[in-house]
């Protein structure tokens, strides 16, 4: 079994979390900016709406920042369970035995 290898593994795992997390963090301040905007606007066409606008703008907002959540436990399943790793090893046992 090479280290090397696994050390290549683990750091392109870290550079594709890395971008996970940017992917995240970029998509969420864009949707809460989009989000945000056409609530005023609806707010600002009809003021007695106000209530109801609110309401599904924290509903939305609420939805589309569980996003980033569902990805962070995905990434930290990557880090620490990498299954690329446990995969390598299976296969360069598979292959060291011959079988």
């Amino acid at each position: 079994m090479n280290p090397s290898l696994i050390a290549e593994i683990v750091a392109a795992t870290a550079i594709g979390v890395g971008l996970m997390f940017a992917a995240a963090g970029l998509g969420s301040a864009i949707g809460w900016g989009l989000i945000t905007s056409k609530a005023l606007e609806g707010i600002s066409r009809q003021p007695e709406m106000r209530p109801q606008i609110m309401v599904n703008m924290f509903i939305f907002a609420g939805l589309m920042e569980s996003f980033p959540f569902i990805l962070f436990g995905i990434a930290m399943w990557f880090l620490f369970a990498n299954p690329f790793v446990s995969t390598f090893q299976t296969m360069a046992a598979a292959a060291a035995g011959g079988g």
